[in-house]
C-alpha cells in the first residue's frame, strides 16, 4: 500500500459566480482536514472535514492523483478505460470518449453527476496498481444539517455529489453539487455543452462545515480486472437491495399474460415489438427482427413461460412462430437465417441495417436466434417433444459460422449475404455465434467444434475480457462499450464448462460476471423524473445499457440462470448478493395493476428505465419528461421471462 495515497487528494472549487476553471479552494474561505480512520491493505478510510470562512456556493472537487496519461480510467456504467478514446471518433452513436486532443466526443476530461453511475467510484489502473476512491453518491438533510448518504441513513434529498477522470491530469474527481462537462448526452444523438452552475451548486454558510467519508483504494492488479477488488467493497459498503413487490410466479404470469393477450399478431407469426394502448385502442409498431428486439427473444421466454404455467394457448402461439422461422428463415445462398422479416419477405434490411459497417448477416443476430432456438428445442424436449427440424436447423447454421472465424479465433461482426464469410470483425457480437455452437455441443454431445470454441473462448478472454474493455456487441452503438455482449460469452462459457468440467471455464464466468455486475446498479439511486420517483422503483440489481444508452435494460436478467448455474460450483457471496438483487429487481419493473406506470395494462413493461438525466426523451401529453416509454415491449418483457424461468425451484420464492 501506497501510504501516501491520502497525501495525493488535491481540494480545488468553483463558485457559482466565478470562472470556469477550478482553484485552489482557499480562494474561497474552505480549508479541508483529513484523517485516516481505518487501514488495511490496499484500503484505507478517511475522514475529510471541509469547513467554510465564508458563505460559498458552488461545486468543490476533490481529485485524487492515481498515474500518468497511459492511465485506464473505470468509473462504472460511464468510463471505461478511455471509452475506446484511441478508435476512430466519426461515427452515427456519440459518447464521452477520453483523449488528449479534443476532437469532438472525445476530452482530456471529463465530470458528471453522481446517478450517471452505478457504483459511487473513481478508480484507475497504471503502472500495476489499481487506485481510486468510493464516497457517497448524494447528500440529505435532517433537521437542517446537510450530511452524506449512506445505506439506513434517513433524511430529505438535498444534494447530488458527481464524479469525473483526467486523462491530462492523472487525477479521478468526486464533487460535492456536480458538473456534467465539457458535454451532457442525453442520448447517442442528443447533447448540450457545459451549462453555467445553477441547481447543481453545493451550499455551505459561513462557519458551516460538512464531513466526507472516503474510501480510498490502492493495490497491485496484474490488469484491469483489479477493478473489481475495490468494487466487492463498494457494493458491501453501499449496497442496498431492491424494493420487495412480486414474487417469481407472479411477475411470469403477469407479463407473459399480458404479451400472449395483447401482442400476439396472428397472421404475422410473431409478437408487436411495440404495443401502445391509445384512447382509440392498441396501436402496434412491428419491428421485425428474428431475435434481439423482436422474433426469438420474445417468442422463447413466452414458450419458457407457457411450459412453467401449462398453459397451451401461450405454447401455441410460442410453436407457430418459432415453426414459421424455421421454416422460412433461411438464405438459400449462403445458408444462414435472415435477420428481419418486413411484410412478409425476409431479408437483412431490419431497422439497424444503416448501422452496419457493409450489408450482410449480423452475426448478433444471426447467433442469438440460433441459440435461443436451441433453448426452445430443449424447454420442448424435456416437456416430452421432439422438434428435430429444429435441431437440424441450428446445425446447419453453425456448420457455416464455425468456418468463419478468422486466424485469433475470433468470429465475424457481419456475415456476407452471398458466401457467408466473415466480413468485418473487431467486435464482440460474434460471439452469440460461440455461444449458439457451445449450447449445440452440449444439447448433440458432439466434439468436432469443441477445440474451435475453446480457441475463440480464450481469444475473448484476453482481448475484451482481461481489460474490462467489451465492445461491439448490439448493433446499435457502433462498437462503443456496452453490458450486452457479455450475457452471449457468459452463456457460451456455462456449456463449456458443462461439456469439460474445466475449472478454469468458472474463472473465466465469474471474470465475465463481475464485468456485468459494473454495470449493475448497487443501491437506489433516488429518481426524481415521474413514473419511476412516484412508484417506488429501484435501481438496485438493474444494469446499464452501455456508455452510450444510458438507462436500465432488463437484458442481464436473461443470465439469472448462469447466476444460479456458477454458484452450483462456487461459494461466492458476491455473485449470490448480485442473484438476489438481480431477481428482486425483475419482478418489480412492470404494471402489477392497469397504468401503475402511467400507462398500458397489468403485465405491461417497456425496455426503458431511466435512472438520471439520461434517455429522458419520453414525454407526458402535458410535454414534461417521463423516465419510461409508455409501450409494452415483449423482447424485454423475454429478458425478465427467460431468467425468472431458469430459475427452476426458486420459481415461486421472491429471492434466493
Amino acid at each position: 500500500m501506497d501510504d501516501r495515497i491520502v497525501s495525493r487528494l488535491i481540494f480545488t472549487a468553483r463558485s457559482k459566480t466565478g470562472e470556469t476553471e477550478y482553484e485552489d479552494m482557499s480562494v474561497f474561505g474552505l480549508s479541508a482536514r483529513v484523517s485516516e480512520a481505518d487501514a488495511k491493505s490496499g484500503y484505507i478510510k478517511a475522514d475529510v472535514e471541509i469547513s467554510a470562512t465564508t458563505d460559498f456556493e458552488g461545486v468543490i472537487r476533490i481529485g485524487l492523483q492515481i498515474g500518468s496519461e497511459s492511465s485506464r480510467f473505470y468509473l462504472p456504467g460511464f468510463m471505461y478505460g478511455t471509452n475506446r478514446g484511441e478508435a476512430p471518433l466519426k461515427t452515427d452513436s456519440l459518447t464521452p470518449r477520453l483523449r488528449l486532443d479534443e476532437d469532438f466526443p472525445a476530452s482530456p476530461w471529463w465530470m458528471v453527476r453522481g446517478d450517471r453511475l452505478s457504483h459511487p467510484c473513481a478508480l484507475a489502473f497504471s503502472d500495476g496498481r489499481m487506485r481510486g476512491f468510493a464516497a457517497s453518491p448524494y447528500y440529505l438533510r435532517t433537521d437542517g444539517e446537510v450530511s452524506e448518504w449512506y445505506p439506513g441513513k434517513t433524511g430529505d434529498f438535498c444534494q447530488y455529489a458527481g464524479f469525473g477522470c483526467s486523462l491530462e491530469k492523472g487525477e479521478v474527481w468526486y464533487t460535492l453539487g456536480y458538473e456534467n462537462a465539457p458535454y451532457l448526452f442525453t442520448d447517442s444523438h442528443k447533447y448540450s455543452e457545459r451549462e453555467p452552475l445553477s441547481d447543481n451548486c453545493f451550499e455551505i454558510k459561513k462557519g458551516g462545515k460538512i464531513s466526507i467519508t472516503m474510501h480510498l483504494f490502492d493495490h497491485e492488479s496484474e490488469d484491469e480486472r483489479g477493478i473489481h477488488k475495490a468494487l466487492t467493497r463498494v457494493y458491501d459498503l453501499y449496497h442496498e437491495e431492491p424494493r420487495k413487490c412480486r414474487t417469481p410466479a407472479e411477475t411470469i404470469k403477469d407479463i407473459s399474460t399480458a404479451i400472449a393477450r395483447d401482442a400476439w399478431l396472428a397472421d404475422r407469426h410473431t409478437y408487436s415489438g411495440f404495443v401502445f394502448d391509445k384512447p382509440e385502442g392498441y396501436e402496434y409498431r412491428i419491428l421485425p427482427s428474428i431475435s434481439w428486439t423482436n422474433g426469438l427473444s420474445a417468442t422463447v421466454p413466452m414458450l419458457m413461460s407457457a411450459h412453467t404455467l401449462g398453459d397451451e394457448t401461450m405454447r401455441a402461439q410460442a410453436l407457430d412462430s418459432i415453426s414459421h422461422i424455421v421454416a422460412t428463415s433461411i438464405n438459400p445462398v449462403n445458408g444462414l437465417p435472415f435477420t428481419a422479416e418486413v411484410d412478409g419477405v425476409w431479408g437483412n434490411r431490419g431497422w439497424w441495417y444503416d448501422k452496419q459497417p457493409t450489408p450482410g448477416h449480423a452475426a448478433y443476430l444471426v447467433g442469438q436466434s440460433v441459440y435461443l432456438l436451441l433453448k426452445a428445442y430443449e424447454w420442448e424436449k424435456n416437456a416430452g417433444h421432439e422438434h428435430s427440424d429444429w435441431l437440424e436447423f441450428a446445425g446447419k447454421v453453425i456448420a457455416v459460422t464455425e468456418l468463419s472465424r478468422n486466424s485469433d479465433g475470433e468470429y465475424p461482426y457481419i456475415f456476407s449475404d452471398r458466401t457467408g464469410a466473415g466480413l468485418s470483425y473487431d467486435s464482440f457480437s460474434g460471439a452469440w455465434c460461440m455461444a449458439a455452437a457451445a449450447y449445440y455441443s452440449y444439447i448433440t454431445g458432439e466434439s468436432r467444434y469443441l477445440e474451435g470454441i475453446r480457441k475463440s473462448e480464450k481469444w475473448y478472454h484476453e482481448t475484451y475480457i482481461c481489460r474490462q474493455e467489451c465492445y461491439g456487441g448490439p448493433l446499435d452503438i457502433d462498437k462503443n462499450i456496452d453490458s450486452e455482449g457479455i450475457l452471449s460469452y457468459i452463456r457460451a462459457v456455462r456449456f463449456l464448462h458443462e461439456i469439460t468440467g474445466d475449472e478454469i471455464l468458472l474463472d473465466h464466468m465469474r471474470d465475465a460476471l463481475y464485468y456485468e455486475f459494473t454495470f449493475k446498479f448497487c443501491y437506489n439511486s433516488p429518481i426524481k423524473v415521474p413514473p419511476l420517483s412516484s412508484v417506488g422503483w429501484s435501481s438496485s440489481g438493474g444494469s446499464i445499457t452501455s456508455v452510450t444508452n444510458p438507462h436500465i435494460h432488463p437484458m442481464s436478467s436473461s443470465v439469472i440462470g448462469e447466476m444460479k448455474y456458477y454458484l452450483g460450483f462456487r461459494d461466492d457471496a458476491y455473485v449470490a448478493g448480485r442473484l438476489n438483487d438481480t431477481i428482486l429487481w425483475s419482478c418489480q419493473c412492470h404494471n402489477t395493476y392497469d397504468r401503475e406506470f402511467d400507462y398500458g395494462k397489468t403485465g405491461w413493461m417497456s425496455e426503458r428505465f431511466c435512472h438520471s438525466q439520461g434517455l429522458l426523451t419520453e414525454h407526458y401529453p402535458d410535454g414534461s419528461v417521463a423516465s419510461t416509454w409508455f409501450a409494452l415491449m415483449p423482447w424485454a418483457c423475454g429478458s425478465i421471462l427467460e431468467g425468472l424461468n431458469s430459475l427452476g425451484q426458486y420459481k415461486d420464492e421472491a429471492a434466493i
